[in-house]
């Protein structure tokens, strides 16, 4: 059988990080990719590995925290089309990894992003990497838009999120998919634990502190208000919604529809899939994690191909 993968990289923010794992995982059992392709944070990883650099990028995302999140956050809120200009992370990673054309790279690599002044995806298989990379990265409202010539570039999520049709694939290579937009629901804020005064109460007094009886009494008495209240707060689904949040899950729900419809056109042989929810956008500081699911969520995926 065969052990020769065109693999695939789908779009998702953090989740994306998941790519390691499942590039390490299809290595460890013996698979060779011989082509790729990837799209918005797929397309980074596909890049690194084209290039022969994903251990690099690897070891540079595990040192990411919450702090470095924020100064690589290039702020551009006054520019009116976007959070942030998206450069410095590139800039960043160029220091661990040069630029080159991807024509050069190690195997085929293709990376989507989508033009958003003549509505169609744009399929980059030639020129810089980096220029590629950037304009799949581009998530709308938060990374600035990419301009090329006539063209203005956003995340290829909006499009294809799962660019299984572009991929360079041979006769009888097996068509891999790593997906981290799978089917999910948005998880709310959890309803919470009613307020029980008197245990905290006996709490308090057991260090040592008294509470007047009169204010012991007003708060015994207040109990049922206080938890009714508490209740029927967590039922407004609005608290659970900010700008951002938002933002993200109108991103999420479009490249979770738009995955399942590249699903029924191309189906892929294996399908590795991680939950849309599993992670934020931004949970890059979790990168260990992440990687760890990717590897653990490919490894199942090819057991189950190896028992059709």
């Amino acid at each position: 059988m065969t052990k020769n993968v065109a693999l695939v990289l789908g779009s998702g923010g953090a989740r994306g990080l998941a790519h390691i794992g499942a590039i390490e995982a299809l290595e460890q059992r013996g698979y060779t990719i011989t082509s790729i392709a990837g799209c918005s944070m797929g397309s980074l990883i596909a890049g690194m590995y084209a290039a022969g650099q994903l251990q690099k990028a690897k070891e540079w995302f595990l040192q990411v925290d919450e702090e470095l999140i924020w100064r690589m956050a290039d702020i551009n809120i006054f520019s009116g089309n976007s959070l942030v200009k998206g450069e410095r992370i590139i800039q960043e990673l160029q220091k661990i990894v040069p630029d080159q054309n991807i024509e050069n790279l190690n195997i085929p690599c293709a990376i989507v992003a989508a033009d958003m002044i003549n509505t169609e995806e744009v399929i980059f298989r030639t020129g810089s990497l980096f220029q590629a990379i950037r304009a799949s990265i581009s998530i709308p409202l938060f990374f600035q838009p990419v301009q090329m010539e006539q063209r203005l570039l956003i995340d290829g999520g909006v499009l294809n999120p799962l660019p299984l049709n572009i991929v360079t694939r041979a006769k009888n290579d097996i068509l891999v998919a790593m997906d981290i937009s799978g089917q999910d629901s948005m998880q709310l804020e959890p309803t919470p634990e009613k307020l029980n005064i008197e245990e905290r109460i006996a709490e308090i007094e057991a260090k040592g502190l008294l509470i007047p009886q009169g204010i012991e009494d007003h708060l015994i008495a207040i109990e049922g208000k206080i938890n009714a209240f508490r209740e029927e707060k967590a039922k407004d689904l609005q608290r659970n919604i900010n700008f951002f949040n938002l933002v993200d899950r109108m991103n999420d729900m479009q490249i979770q529809q738009n995955t399942k419809l590249t699903l029924q056109i191309t189906p892929p042989d294996v399908h590795a899939v991680m939950k849309q929810y599993a992670y934020s956008t931004f949970d890059f500081d979790k990168a260990e994690e992440i990687i760890a699911q990717g590897h653990t969520l490919m490894n199942l995926a090819l057991d189950q191909y190896k028992q059709r």
